[in-house]
Protein backbone atom coordinates (compact mmCIF):
# COMPACT_ATOMS: atom_id res chain seq x y z
CA UNK A 1 0.00 0.00 0.00
CA UNK A 2 1.16 3.55 -0.70
CA UNK A 3 2.81 4.88 2.50
CA UNK A 4 1.23 8.29 1.97
CA UNK A 5 -2.20 6.69 1.56
CA UNK A 6 -1.69 4.61 4.72
CA UNK A 7 -0.70 7.71 6.67
CA UNK A 8 -3.71 9.63 5.37
CA UNK A 9 -6.10 6.81 6.33
CA UNK A 10 -4.89 6.97 9.94
CA UNK A 11 -5.76 10.67 10.24
CA UNK A 12 -8.84 11.43 12.38
CA UNK A 13 -11.89 13.17 10.98
CA UNK A 14 -13.69 13.04 7.68
CA UNK A 15 -11.23 12.03 4.93
CA UNK A 16 -13.17 13.99 2.29
CA UNK A 17 -12.36 17.17 4.21
CA UNK A 18 -9.00 16.58 5.90
CA UNK A 19 -7.16 15.10 2.90
CA UNK A 20 -8.01 17.95 0.46
CA UNK A 21 -7.10 20.45 3.19
CA UNK A 22 -3.73 18.74 3.71
CA UNK A 23 -3.18 18.66 -0.06
CA UNK A 24 -3.99 22.38 -0.30
CA UNK A 25 -1.57 23.18 2.53
CA UNK A 26 1.15 21.03 0.99
CA UNK A 27 0.70 22.73 -2.42
CA UNK A 28 0.92 26.20 -0.88
CA UNK A 29 3.99 25.21 1.15
CA UNK A 30 5.73 23.83 -1.95
CA UNK A 31 4.94 27.00 -3.86
CA UNK A 32 6.41 29.13 -1.05
CA UNK A 33 9.52 26.95 -1.08
CA UNK A 34 9.84 27.37 -4.85
CA UNK A 35 9.42 31.14 -4.47
CA UNK A 36 12.24 31.25 -1.90
CA UNK A 37 14.65 29.03 -3.83
CA UNK A 38 14.04 30.77 -7.17
CA UNK A 39 15.50 34.12 -6.07
CA UNK A 40 19.18 33.11 -5.62
CA UNK A 41 19.06 30.78 -8.64
CA UNK A 42 17.69 33.58 -10.85
CA UNK A 43 20.43 35.94 -9.61
CA UNK A 44 23.10 33.40 -10.57
CA UNK A 45 21.53 32.82 -13.99
CA UNK A 46 21.51 36.57 -14.71
CA UNK A 47 25.13 36.85 -13.58
CA UNK A 48 26.16 33.88 -15.74
CA UNK A 49 24.38 35.27 -18.81
CA UNK A 50 24.85 39.06 -18.77
CA UNK A 51 23.96 39.28 -22.46
CA UNK A 52 20.27 38.53 -21.75
CA UNK A 53 18.10 41.42 -22.92
CA UNK A 54 15.60 43.09 -20.61
CA UNK A 55 12.63 41.20 -22.08
CA UNK A 56 14.14 37.82 -21.23
CA UNK A 57 15.71 38.88 -17.91
CA UNK A 58 12.31 39.94 -16.53
CA UNK A 59 10.91 36.41 -17.03
CA UNK A 60 13.92 34.45 -15.74
CA UNK A 61 12.88 34.42 -12.09
CA UNK A 62 9.17 33.57 -12.71
CA UNK A 63 10.16 30.75 -15.07
CA UNK A 64 12.55 29.27 -12.49
CA UNK A 65 9.95 29.65 -9.73
CA UNK A 66 7.18 27.89 -11.66
CA UNK A 67 9.56 25.22 -12.96
CA UNK A 68 10.68 24.33 -9.42
CA UNK A 69 7.08 24.38 -8.23
CA UNK A 70 6.02 22.09 -11.08
CA UNK A 71 8.83 19.66 -10.24
CA UNK A 72 7.96 19.53 -6.54
CA UNK A 73 4.23 19.27 -7.21
CA UNK A 74 4.81 16.55 -9.81
CA UNK A 75 6.72 14.46 -7.27
CA UNK A 76 3.97 15.06 -4.71
CA UNK A 77 1.25 14.13 -7.19
CA UNK A 78 3.06 10.90 -8.06
CA UNK A 79 3.28 9.94 -4.38
CA UNK A 80 -0.29 10.97 -3.52
CA UNK A 81 -3.12 8.42 -3.78
CA UNK A 82 -4.85 8.48 -7.17
CA UNK A 83 -8.56 9.03 -7.84
CA UNK A 84 -9.14 11.33 -4.89
CA UNK A 85 -10.20 14.92 -4.37
CA UNK A 86 -6.86 15.66 -2.70
CA UNK A 87 -5.00 14.42 -5.78
CA UNK A 88 -7.14 16.74 -7.92
CA UNK A 89 -6.12 19.69 -5.71
CA UNK A 90 -2.45 18.87 -6.26
CA UNK A 91 -3.16 18.45 -9.97
CA UNK A 92 -4.76 21.90 -10.20
CA UNK A 93 -1.67 23.54 -8.66
CA UNK A 94 0.59 21.46 -10.92
CA UNK A 95 -1.41 22.49 -13.99
CA UNK A 96 -1.28 26.15 -12.96
CA UNK A 97 2.50 26.07 -12.47
CA UNK A 98 3.06 24.41 -15.86
CA UNK A 99 0.73 26.86 -17.61
CA UNK A 100 2.39 29.85 -15.94
CA UNK A 101 5.86 28.55 -16.84
CA UNK A 102 4.77 28.19 -20.47
CA UNK A 103 3.26 31.70 -20.41
CA UNK A 104 6.48 33.35 -19.19
CA UNK A 105 8.59 31.28 -21.58
CA UNK A 106 6.48 32.31 -24.58
CA UNK A 107 6.48 35.94 -23.45
CA UNK A 108 10.30 35.89 -23.29
CA UNK A 109 10.36 34.57 -26.86
CA UNK A 110 8.14 37.47 -28.05
CA UNK A 111 5.25 35.20 -29.04
CA UNK A 112 2.04 37.23 -29.62
CA UNK A 113 -0.26 37.45 -26.63
CA UNK A 114 -3.25 36.16 -28.58
CA UNK A 115 -1.41 32.87 -29.13
CA UNK A 116 -0.14 32.44 -25.57
CA UNK A 117 -3.48 32.34 -23.74
CA UNK A 118 -5.02 29.42 -25.70
CA UNK A 119 -1.87 27.32 -25.34
CA UNK A 120 -1.63 28.00 -21.60
CA UNK A 121 -5.31 27.12 -21.17
CA UNK A 122 -4.84 23.93 -23.18
CA UNK A 123 -1.89 22.88 -21.00
CA UNK A 124 -3.91 23.60 -17.86
CA UNK A 125 -6.86 21.50 -19.06
CA UNK A 126 -4.61 18.63 -20.13
CA UNK A 127 -2.80 18.43 -16.78
CA UNK A 128 -5.99 18.77 -14.74
CA UNK A 129 -7.62 16.09 -16.89
CA UNK A 130 -4.69 13.79 -16.24
CA UNK A 131 -5.13 14.34 -12.52
CA UNK A 132 -8.84 13.58 -12.61
CA UNK A 133 -9.00 10.32 -14.47
CA UNK A 134 -7.13 10.92 -17.70
CA UNK A 135 -7.41 13.17 -20.70
CA UNK A 136 -9.29 10.68 -22.87
CA UNK A 137 -12.79 11.86 -21.78
CA UNK A 138 -11.85 15.48 -22.49
CA UNK A 139 -10.44 14.53 -25.87
CA UNK A 140 -13.58 12.63 -26.77
CA UNK A 141 -15.74 15.58 -25.76
CA UNK A 142 -13.73 18.02 -27.89
CA UNK A 143 -13.71 15.59 -30.80
CA UNK A 144 -17.50 15.42 -30.82
CA UNK A 145 -17.78 19.17 -31.53
CA UNK A 146 -16.98 19.79 -35.20
CA UNK A 147 -18.19 20.31 -38.74
CA UNK A 148 -17.98 18.21 -41.91
CA UNK A 149 -16.25 19.79 -44.90
CA UNK A 150 -16.69 17.41 -47.80
CA UNK A 151 -15.00 14.12 -46.96
CA UNK A 152 -13.07 15.57 -44.05
CA UNK A 153 -14.34 16.34 -40.57
CA UNK A 154 -12.77 19.18 -38.57
CA UNK A 155 -13.39 19.00 -34.84
CA UNK A 156 -12.63 21.37 -32.00
CA UNK A 157 -9.90 18.97 -30.90
CA UNK A 158 -8.26 19.27 -34.33
CA UNK A 159 -8.35 23.08 -34.17
CA UNK A 160 -6.90 23.17 -30.65
CA UNK A 161 -4.22 20.65 -31.59
CA UNK A 162 -3.27 22.64 -34.68
CA UNK A 163 -3.18 25.91 -32.73
CA UNK A 164 -1.06 24.38 -29.96
CA UNK A 165 1.32 22.85 -32.50
CA UNK A 166 1.73 26.13 -34.38
CA UNK A 167 2.39 28.09 -31.19
CA UNK A 168 4.82 25.45 -29.94
CA UNK A 169 6.67 25.49 -33.27
CA UNK A 170 6.82 29.30 -33.25
CA UNK A 171 8.27 29.19 -29.76
CA UNK A 172 10.74 26.52 -30.84
CA UNK A 173 11.79 28.60 -33.85
CA UNK A 174 12.36 31.70 -31.72
CA UNK A 175 14.29 29.74 -29.09
CA UNK A 176 16.41 27.90 -31.66
CA UNK A 177 17.22 31.13 -33.51
CA UNK A 178 18.32 32.82 -30.29
CA UNK A 179 20.48 29.92 -29.19
CA UNK A 180 22.08 29.51 -32.62
CA UNK A 181 22.55 33.26 -33.01
CA UNK A 182 24.18 33.49 -29.58
CA UNK A 183 26.52 30.62 -30.43
CA UNK A 184 27.45 32.15 -33.80
CA UNK A 185 28.12 35.55 -32.23
CA UNK A 186 30.59 33.93 -29.82
CA UNK A 187 32.53 32.18 -32.63
CA UNK A 188 35.99 33.85 -32.61
CA UNK A 189 37.01 32.75 -36.13
CA UNK A 190 34.11 34.43 -37.96
CA UNK A 191 33.94 38.07 -39.01
CA UNK A 192 30.67 40.06 -38.67
CA UNK A 193 29.60 39.30 -42.25
CA UNK A 194 30.12 35.56 -41.86
CA UNK A 195 28.23 35.63 -38.56
CA UNK A 196 25.31 37.43 -40.21
CA UNK A 197 25.29 34.95 -43.09
CA UNK A 198 25.37 32.01 -40.67
CA UNK A 199 22.40 33.45 -38.75
CA UNK A 200 20.37 33.95 -41.94
CA UNK A 201 21.06 30.43 -43.23
CA UNK A 202 20.40 28.92 -39.80
CA UNK A 203 17.07 30.77 -39.58
CA UNK A 204 15.99 29.42 -42.95
CA UNK A 205 17.02 25.88 -41.95
CA UNK A 206 15.12 26.16 -38.63
CA UNK A 207 11.93 27.32 -40.37
CA UNK A 208 12.10 24.48 -42.92
CA UNK A 209 12.72 21.93 -40.17
CA UNK A 210 9.82 23.27 -38.11
CA UNK A 211 7.53 23.08 -41.14
CA UNK A 212 8.23 19.38 -41.71
CA UNK A 213 7.95 18.64 -37.99
CA UNK A 214 4.54 20.32 -37.95
CA UNK A 215 3.43 18.36 -41.00
CA UNK A 216 4.48 15.12 -39.31
CA UNK A 217 2.90 15.97 -35.94
CA UNK A 218 -0.42 17.02 -37.48
CA UNK A 219 -0.38 14.05 -39.90
CA UNK A 220 -0.99 16.28 -42.89
CA UNK A 221 -1.03 14.51 -46.25
CA UNK A 222 1.43 16.37 -48.49
CA UNK A 223 -0.39 15.18 -51.60
CA UNK A 224 -3.14 17.63 -50.69
CA UNK A 225 -0.65 20.44 -51.35
CA UNK A 226 0.00 19.40 -54.95
CA UNK A 227 -2.31 22.02 -56.45
CA UNK A 228 -1.23 24.58 -53.88
CA UNK A 229 2.47 24.01 -54.59
CA UNK A 230 1.83 24.43 -58.33
CA UNK A 231 0.02 27.71 -57.71
CA UNK A 232 2.80 28.82 -55.36
CA UNK A 233 5.42 28.06 -58.01
CA UNK A 234 3.45 30.09 -60.56
CA UNK A 235 3.15 32.97 -58.08
CA UNK A 236 6.89 32.86 -57.43
CA UNK A 237 7.54 32.89 -61.16
CA UNK A 238 5.43 36.02 -61.68
CA UNK A 239 4.29 37.97 -58.64
CA UNK A 240 7.05 37.01 -56.19
CA UNK A 241 9.93 37.09 -58.66
CA UNK A 242 11.38 40.29 -57.19
CA UNK A 243 11.00 39.01 -53.63
CA UNK A 244 12.83 35.76 -54.35
CA UNK A 245 15.44 37.67 -56.34
CA UNK A 246 16.07 40.01 -53.42
CA UNK A 247 16.36 37.04 -51.05
CA UNK A 248 18.96 35.31 -53.24
CA UNK A 249 20.79 38.61 -53.83
CA UNK A 250 21.00 39.19 -50.08
CA UNK A 251 22.55 35.76 -49.54
CA UNK A 252 25.05 36.40 -52.37
CA UNK A 253 26.01 39.76 -50.86
CA UNK A 254 26.73 38.10 -47.53
CA UNK A 255 28.69 35.29 -49.16
CA UNK A 256 30.99 37.37 -51.39
CA UNK A 257 31.41 40.04 -48.65
CA UNK A 258 31.50 42.88 -51.17
CA UNK A 259 29.17 44.89 -48.92
CA UNK A 260 29.28 44.50 -45.15
CA UNK A 261 27.53 46.18 -42.21
CA UNK A 262 29.50 49.32 -41.40
CA UNK A 263 30.69 49.97 -44.97
CA UNK A 264 30.25 53.46 -46.42
CA UNK A 265 28.65 53.13 -49.85
CA UNK A 266 27.10 55.29 -52.56
CA UNK A 267 24.16 53.89 -54.55
CA UNK A 268 22.58 56.36 -56.92
CA UNK A 269 21.64 59.38 -54.83
CA UNK A 270 21.94 57.48 -51.52
CA UNK A 271 25.13 57.98 -49.51
CA UNK A 272 25.62 56.53 -46.03
CA UNK A 273 26.84 53.60 -44.01
CA UNK A 274 25.33 50.12 -44.14
CA UNK A 275 23.32 49.50 -41.00
CA UNK A 276 21.89 46.04 -41.75
CA UNK A 277 21.66 43.57 -44.60
CA UNK A 278 18.18 42.08 -44.43
CA UNK A 279 16.37 39.37 -46.33
CA UNK A 280 14.72 41.86 -48.68
CA UNK A 281 16.72 45.08 -48.53
CA UNK A 282 19.88 46.75 -47.27
CA UNK A 283 19.43 49.51 -44.69
CA UNK A 284 21.63 52.58 -45.33
CA UNK A 285 21.73 55.38 -42.74
CA UNK A 286 22.56 58.78 -44.23
CA UNK A 287 24.19 61.75 -42.52
CA UNK A 288 20.73 63.34 -42.27
CA UNK A 289 19.61 60.49 -40.02
CA UNK A 290 17.36 59.07 -42.72
CA UNK A 291 17.32 55.34 -43.30
CA UNK A 292 17.14 54.25 -46.94
CA UNK A 293 15.96 50.71 -47.69
CA UNK A 294 17.54 49.67 -50.98
CA UNK A 295 16.46 46.30 -52.49
CA UNK A 296 19.26 43.74 -52.51
CA UNK A 297 18.79 43.18 -56.22
CA UNK A 298 19.69 46.83 -56.95
CA UNK A 299 23.06 46.37 -55.27
CA UNK A 300 23.75 43.42 -57.56
CA UNK A 301 22.75 45.13 -60.82
CA UNK A 302 23.68 48.79 -60.27
CA UNK A 303 27.06 50.44 -59.87
CA UNK A 304 27.96 50.76 -56.19
CA UNK A 305 30.78 52.84 -54.69
CA UNK A 306 32.13 51.15 -51.58
CA UNK A 307 34.41 53.59 -49.80
CA UNK A 308 35.57 51.02 -47.24
CA UNK A 309 35.72 47.80 -49.28
CA UNK A 310 39.47 47.16 -49.05
CA UNK A 311 40.63 50.31 -47.19
CA UNK A 312 38.75 52.74 -44.98
CA UNK A 313 40.98 55.68 -45.93
CA UNK A 314 39.19 58.16 -48.23
CA UNK A 315 40.71 61.20 -49.94
CA UNK A 316 38.81 64.48 -49.86
CA UNK A 317 39.47 67.25 -52.42
CA UNK A 318 38.97 70.82 -51.19
CA UNK A 319 39.20 73.59 -53.85
CA UNK A 320 40.72 76.98 -52.89
CA UNK A 321 41.45 80.02 -55.09
CA UNK A 322 43.83 82.94 -54.44
CA UNK A 323 44.50 86.15 -56.35
CA UNK A 324 47.42 86.51 -58.75
CA UNK A 325 48.82 89.30 -56.57
CA UNK A 326 49.11 87.07 -53.47
CA UNK A 327 52.26 85.25 -52.37
CA UNK A 328 51.64 81.83 -53.91
CA UNK A 329 54.20 79.86 -51.86
CA UNK A 330 53.07 81.42 -48.59
CA UNK A 331 49.46 80.66 -49.44
CA UNK A 332 50.29 77.03 -50.17
CA UNK A 333 52.15 76.70 -46.86
CA UNK A 334 49.18 78.18 -45.01
CA UNK A 335 46.78 75.76 -46.72
CA UNK A 336 49.00 72.81 -45.78
CA UNK A 337 49.18 73.99 -42.15
CA UNK A 338 45.39 74.35 -41.99
CA UNK A 339 44.93 70.80 -43.29
CA UNK A 340 47.41 69.36 -40.77
CA UNK A 341 45.69 71.17 -37.88
CA UNK A 342 42.28 69.64 -38.68
CA UNK A 343 41.67 66.81 -36.16
CA UNK A 344 40.11 64.32 -38.60
CA UNK A 345 42.79 64.70 -41.27
CA UNK A 346 45.34 61.87 -41.28
CA UNK A 347 49.05 62.60 -40.97
CA UNK A 348 49.82 59.52 -43.05
CA UNK A 349 49.12 59.68 -45.95
CA UNK A 350 50.24 63.29 -45.71
CA UNK A 351 47.99 66.11 -47.03
CA UNK A 352 49.06 67.85 -50.24
CA UNK A 353 48.35 71.20 -51.89
CA UNK A 354 48.39 71.37 -55.70
CA UNK A 355 48.08 74.22 -58.17
CA UNK A 356 45.64 72.77 -60.68
CA UNK A 357 44.58 75.67 -62.93
CA UNK A 358 45.42 79.25 -63.97
CA UNK A 359 41.98 80.76 -63.94
CA UNK A 360 40.67 83.98 -65.41
CA UNK A 361 41.01 85.90 -62.19
CA UNK A 362 42.55 83.48 -59.64
CA UNK A 363 45.03 80.67 -59.07
CA UNK A 364 43.01 77.49 -58.52
CA UNK A 365 44.45 75.18 -55.84
CA UNK A 366 43.24 71.89 -54.42
CA UNK A 367 43.89 70.66 -50.89
CA UNK A 368 43.91 66.89 -50.85
CA UNK A 369 43.50 65.30 -47.43
CA UNK A 370 42.86 61.74 -46.20
CA UNK A 371 40.35 60.64 -43.56
CA UNK A 372 39.66 57.20 -42.06
CA UNK A 373 36.07 57.70 -40.88
CA UNK A 374 33.94 58.55 -43.94
CA UNK A 375 30.78 57.51 -42.06
CA UNK A 376 31.20 60.70 -39.99
CA UNK A 377 30.68 62.82 -43.09
CA UNK A 378 32.70 64.76 -45.65
CA UNK A 379 31.18 68.23 -45.43
CA UNK A 380 32.33 68.84 -41.86
CA UNK A 381 35.95 68.12 -42.83
CA UNK A 382 35.74 70.58 -45.74
CA UNK A 383 34.13 73.15 -43.45
CA UNK A 384 36.85 72.82 -40.81
CA UNK A 385 39.77 73.01 -43.25
CA UNK A 386 38.33 75.98 -45.19
CA UNK A 387 37.62 77.84 -41.96
CA UNK A 388 41.23 77.44 -40.85
CA UNK A 389 42.48 78.47 -44.31
CA UNK A 390 40.37 81.64 -44.27
CA UNK A 391 41.65 82.63 -40.80
CA UNK A 392 45.27 82.17 -41.90
CA UNK A 393 44.71 84.05 -45.17
CA UNK A 394 43.24 87.03 -43.32
CA UNK A 395 46.12 87.02 -40.83
CA UNK A 396 48.79 87.03 -43.58
CA UNK A 397 47.13 89.26 -46.17
CA UNK A 398 46.26 86.55 -48.70
CA UNK A 399 43.20 87.57 -50.69
CA UNK A 400 40.55 85.36 -52.21
CA UNK A 401 39.41 87.08 -55.43
CA UNK A 402 35.93 87.30 -56.86
CA UNK A 403 34.98 87.94 -60.48
CA UNK A 404 34.71 91.54 -61.76
CA UNK A 405 32.61 92.67 -64.68
CA UNK A 406 33.36 95.98 -66.47
CA UNK A 407 30.50 97.61 -68.33
CA UNK A 408 31.64 100.17 -70.94
CA UNK A 409 29.10 102.80 -71.95
CA UNK A 410 29.62 104.26 -75.43
CA UNK A 411 27.67 107.16 -76.92
CA UNK A 412 25.27 106.22 -79.66
CA UNK A 413 26.21 108.08 -82.87
CA UNK A 414 22.75 107.66 -84.39
CA UNK A 415 21.12 109.70 -81.67
CA UNK A 416 23.27 112.79 -81.10
CA UNK A 417 22.45 114.80 -78.06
Amino acid sequence: MNPVAAWLDRLPGDADITQPAIALGAALLLYMLAYTVARPIAARVRAAFPALNDTVAVHVRPMIRHAIAALLLGITAAAWPQDSLAHLVIGIFLAASIALFATHLLHSLAIPRWAIAPLALLLFVMVVSGSSGGIAPVGQMLDQVGVDLGKRRISLLDILSMAATVVALLAGIRLANRLIGHSIQKAPDLDPTQKLLGQKLASIAVVITAFFIGVDVLSIDLTAFTVFSGALGLAVGFGLQKTVGNLIAGIILLMDRSIKPGDVIVVGDSFGWVNKIGVRAVSIVTRDGKEHLIPNENLMTQEVENWSYSDRNVRVRIPVGISYASDRKLAQELMLQAALESPRVLRSPRPNVWLINLGEYRLDHEIRVWISDPESGIGNVTHDVLGRVLDKFQAHGITVPYPHRVIEMRPDSTHPQ
